[in-house]
Formats: structure tokens, C-alpha cells, sequence
């Protein structure tokens, strides 16, 4: 990735050398594969001893297969280096043309004067992506109804998934609340995260019944002002990952349809007597997972010529118009930096007189690291609660994955015996307070007053807290998906169960979840583990630069040494015997 990043040069990054240095850079790789491709072609015996001993395939001898590999190496490896050096020196030589002043204005620049010359190409390519503008994508995503359709689709499926869990068998792998909620709902939100942003909370279920009870309910009171921060949203995720592992509730398919059905009833009465989206604001715990994990998303909701929205005096995309209601969370476009708070709904595009909201790709994680004072959150820097936010699931992110590994299970087995306890119920509260509030807490408030001292120290604890998401979204990412590809194939029996149930069919025993046939996950996990931890060091390390009072170095050592241990954290646990919940696997 690294050799190739100034070649391929993917978007959004910019070029630090100039273009025609690529040729001398691929071709001294390819003198290097060159002279080892002969090395290996023309040896006389067997470099490597393993492979005399061997088994042999297809008939040929280890000197042979060596040699083959040699020349495999030396022509079809060539090649991968000699074609892109040609086709940049094709670019290169090509004739080039002036560029008109209408496509200067086309990336809100004025025509340099006199003639400019630039490389023969679509300078269009070079403006951000817009998925409303995608052909049949951006026609699906303005229709007026989508987003309707989306919350109509999630709203049948949670009722499918409260209905088996109430009337269905009580064993997880086999109803319907313990396999959908748990292994693939959770696991393709994060993914979606990952590719487009905040698309549950576009197809929320809970808002759409919230929307319908509004007609009956008044939802005229404001939001108590001691309220409006992320604290209460803290501590219901604290409780609600502590309650998980505690009350094994992955195991638990009544309970699961219990929680759901209190969440609809918890939409409908906060937001049924309050103004705005106070539930998903300052309530919601799924929610605040997502609000934190897009932080690194690559799209966001936002303007795309900011000087359009100066001479807009009516503002719909905040209050709305006759035919359109505003932003219910209250996200002034012109203002708005980042994806937290914004749930996605579209509300904003549709209501714009000017059609000047888009669904734009940016660059992860840039908002964090400029941290300008935006629409409703204002700066991070000045936003504790916010960091208390992050701090929690980045840290229940392996706090949530270590509770379900052999060793960690074996450990608190032993203690349960040693101290003759009825149930590990203390122990998980134990481990939950340590992984959850304690450490976390001492560890930034550390690493904070190292970097920060005693007068910048809150400064440092808000805005790089804040720069540890992409870490903790690299591990609910891995975690969720060693889940689903192990136990991507569950909902077969528990359809073959239900349609039994209904007599649609005689007998569902053929209705058996293939085994998975995807087993190297370990890797693809690590991929996920590594790029987050990445990203994280990039984002901390463009803070330490920016921070104010102590040397860059001085402020970043703290918060690496937390991301490094997180991070060796997360590999010792993608290598342990995980157990497999929600499946009849051990």
C-alpha cells in the first residue's frame, strides 16, 4: 500500500512529488524484481531445503518449480511495473489544452490570468464525489418516499424479530431475536458506516412510529437545558454493555424483544412531548454509536457551494418550508462540520430552495483534526461529555470482544469457583466498571496532564479522546465481523422454523445452516484492526501538531501509548478461541 499510494495517488490525497517521477520510481522496483527473478531462475540448486522434501505437484522437480517461479517473477511481475510507467509517460507526453474559465469557476476559483495549460483531463473528476448525482443511485436516494420505504422495511423486520421472540423457542440460535439483532443487524450497520455514513439511523424504525405518534401526541416542551449534552447517552451505554454481558442477553430472545419494544415505546413518549429529535440527540445509545463512528465515515450530509448559502435569507434547511420540515436536530447546513448529530434523514436536501446539499465524500476523520466550531456541537475542545462518549466505545469496543474469548471466560469460571459465587454477575460488573469507566478515565486524564499539563490538560483530554474512534470502530468492526461470516447462514433454520410453524412446509429438518465457507478471518480482521489503529495515529498525531503550549511530540506520546496497547490489545484478541454466540457451534 505504501509503494503504490504514489502511483495510484487515490483521491482525496494530493502529490508531493511530481508526476513524471513515477517512471525512475517504477522502474528501479522492477530492476530489484529483475535481478531476483534471475537469482532464483538460474540457481543451480535449491535455495530454500524445505522444499526438496516436500510434497510435488504436478510432476516437476523443487530445482523446477523454483526456476518457475523465477520466471513467473521475472516476466508477469515485470509487467506490473513497465505498464503503469508507460501509461504515465503516455499522460505525460500527451498534448495538453488550455483550461476555460467556466471550469476555474466549477472548483470556486477565479481564471488565473493568461493561459494556463494543464494535463489532458476531466477536471470534473477532481470535484468531490456526490452520491445524489450517481446515475439511478441519486435518483432512488431523491425520491420522495425513500427514506419512508426504508423505515416501512426496518419497522416489518423488527416486528418479526419482537413477534418470534416472544412467541418463538427460547434458544437463541433458533429464533429470531437472538440471531438477527445480535450477529447481522449490528454487523451490517458498522459496514454501512464504513462505506456511506449513517444509514441506520436514515432507516431508523423507531423514528417512524415516533413520527406517527406525533399526530396524536403534542411534542410542544423543550428539552431540560441540563440535559442537552451526551452525558445521560453515556451512561445508558454504560448500562447497556454492562447488561449485555451481565444478563447474557444475546442468549435471551424474549428479553431482546422486550428491549426493542421499550425502545419504541421510549422514542414515542421523548419525542412525543418534546420539541425536535431529542431522543436521538441526547438519548438514544444506538444512536450515539453512530453519531461516533461516522465521525471517520467517508460521506457526509453538507453544502456544496458554501457561497450559495450567503445570499439565502429563508434558511429552509434549518426551519424548514409549506412543504418541508427542517432539521429536527437543529444542524444549520453553512455551519455543520462532520457527521455527528446528523441522522441522515434527508430532511435538509429536501427542504433546500437552491438544491445546494449533497451527499458528499470527504476525508475520515478531518473534522476531528481541524476541530472549527460547527452547527450544535460547537469545538470538541470544549465538549467533555463528547469525549467521555468516544472514550466508552472505543474502550467497550475490546472490552466487549475480551468478555468473549476462552481465556477471559475460563479466568472468570475460576474465580467464580475460588470465591463460591452463585454467578459471575459480579465479576462482569467488575470487569465492566474497570474496562468502562475506570480505565479509560485515569488512562486520558494520564496522558492528558502528560501532553497537556496542568493548564491544557482539558483541552488535550476533549479533542484527542475524540481521535481514538477510528481505533475502537477498527475493533467493533473486526469483532462484528468474525461474527457474521461464522454465523451468516443462521437465519435458514429459523425460517425453515417458522414457515414449519405457519405449515408452509412439513418438516424444517433440511433446514440446517450450512457451515461458513469463508475460514481466513483472522486476516481480514487484522486488516480492519490495523487500519483503524492507522487512522488513529494519523488523526493524533495532525492534532499533536495543531495543539497549543506543548511540542507535538511531547502531547502525542501519551495518547499513542493508549492506541498501541489498545491496539496489541485487539491482535492477542482476534488470535484467541472465541466463543459462538447466537449459533449451536462451540
Amino acid at each position: 500500500l505504501l509503494y503504490w499510494w504514489p502511483v495510484v495517488q487515490p483521491w482525496p490525497s494530493r502529490a508531493r512529488w511530481p508526476r513524471w517521477t513515477m517512471i525512475p520510481y517504477l522502474l528501479l522496483a522492477d530492476l530489484q524484481n529483475t535481478a531476483l527473478a534471475a537469482f532464483l531462475s538460474f540457481q543451480d540448486r535449491v535455495l530454500y531445503s524445505t522444499y526438496e522434501s516436500a510434497p510435488r505437484i504436478f510432476g516437476i522437480s523443487a530445482l523446477e518449480d523454483q526456476a518457475g517461479a523465477g520466471a513467473l517473477m521475472w516476466v508477469p511481475g515485470s509487467l506490473a511495473f513497465i505498464l503503469p510507467a508507460g501509461f504515465i509517460a503516455w499522460q505525460f507526453l500527451s498534448p495538453r489544452r488550455a483550461v476555460r474559465p467556466s471550469e476555474h469557476a466549477r472548483h470556486g476559483k477565479p481564471p488565473p490570468p493568461g493561459p494556463t495549460l494543464v494535463r489532458k483531463e476531466n477536471p470534473v473528476t477532481s470535484l468531490p464525489l456526490d452520491l445524489f448525482h450517481v446515475r439511478g443511485l441519486g435518483v432512488v436516494m431523491r425520491w420522495t418516499h425513500f427514506r419512508k420505504s426504508l423505515q416501512i422495511l426496518m419497522l416489518g423486520l423488527a416486528a418479526f424479530v419482537v413477534a418470534d421472540g416472544i412467541r418463538g423457542p427460547q434458544v437463541s440460535a433458533l429464533n429470531a431475536a437472538g440471531v438477527l439483532p445480535w450477529t447481522h443487524w449490528r454487523t451490517l450497520t458498522v459496514v454501512a458506516l464504513l462505506v456511506a455514513g449513517n444509514l441506520f439511523c436514515m432507516a431508523c424504525p423507531f423514528t417512524f412510529v415516533r413520527d406517527l405518534g406525533r399526530k396524536i401526541l403534542p411534542a410542544r416542551a423543550a428539552w431540560p437545558s441540563w440535559l442537552r449534552t451526551k452525558w445521560l447517552a453515556v451512561g445508558l451505554l454504560v448500562v447497556y454493555l454492562w447488561a449485555y454481558e451481565a444478563f447474557d442477553l444475546w442468549d435471551r430472545p424474549l428479553a431482546t424483544a422486550l428491549l426493542i419494544l421499550g425502545y419504541f415505546v421510549t422514542a414515542l413518549l421523548v419525542d412525543g412531548f418534546f420539541r425536535g429529535a431529542s431522543f436521538c440527540q441526547f438519548v438514544c445509545p444506538i444512536g450515539q454509536f453512530h453519531f461516533v463512528q461516522s465521525l471517520v465515515s467517508p460521506f457526509e450530509i453538507k453544502v456544496r457551494e458554501p457561497d450559495a448559502c450567503l445570499t439565502c435569507k429563508t434558511h429552509d434547511c434549518l426551519r424548514g418550508n409549506a412543504s418541508q420540515r427542517g432539521c429536527e436536530l437543529h444542524l444549520f447546513q453553512p455551519r455543520k462540520a462532520g457527521n455527528m448529530d446528523c441522522t441522515f434523514c434527508l430532511d435538509c436536501v429536501k427542504a433546500c430552495p437552491h438544491d445546494n446539499v449533497g451527499f458528499l465524500a470527504v476525508m475520515p476523520g478531518r473534522e476531528v483534526i481541524r476541530d472549527e466550531k460547527k452547527s450544535t456541537v460547537g469545538t470538541y475542545a470544549r465538549r467533555p461529555d463528547i469525549a467521555a462518549l468516544v472514550l466508552v466505545l472505543t474502550f467497550g469496543a475490546f472490552v466487549n470482544a475480551a468478555g468473549m474469548v476462552v481465556p477471559v471466560l475460563e479466568g472468570m469460571d475460576a474465580l467464580t469457583s475460588r470465591w463460591e459465587l452463585s454467578s459471575d454477575l459480579l465479576l462482569v460488573s467488575l470487569l465492566m466498571a474497570f474496562g468502562l469507566v475506570i480505565l479509560p478515565g485515569a488512562a486520558s486524564l494520564g496522558a492528558a496532564w502528560l501532553g497537556g499539563g496542568k493548564k491544557l490538560w482539558r483541552d488535550h483530554l476533549c479533542r484527542f479522546a475524540v481521535a481514538l474512534a477510528p481505533l475502537g470502530f477498527g475493533m467493533w468492526l473486526a469483532h462484528f465481523v468474525f461474527h457474521f461470516f461464522t454465523a451468516a447462514l443462521t437465519p435458514v433454520p429459523v425460517l425453515g422454523r417458522v414457515l414449519e410453524d405457519f405449515g408452509w412446509i412439513s418438516s424444517s429438518t433440511a433446514w440446517v445452516a450450512p457451515s461458513p465457507a469463508f475460514y481466513d478471518l483472522p486476516a481480514l480482521e487484522i486488516v480492519l484492526l490495523n487500519a483503524g489503529y492507522l487512522l488513529c495515529l494519523f488523526m493524533l498525531w495532525r492534532i499533536a501538531a495543531r495543539a497549543p503550549g506543548a511540542s507535538p511530540r511531547r502531547a502525542f506520546s501519551p495518547w499513542a501509548v493508549i492506541a498501541t496497547t489498545l491496539y496489541l490489545l485487539g491482535l492477542w484478541i482476534i488470535f484467541q478461541p472465541m466463543e459462538m454466540r447466537g449459533t449451536l457451534m462451540h
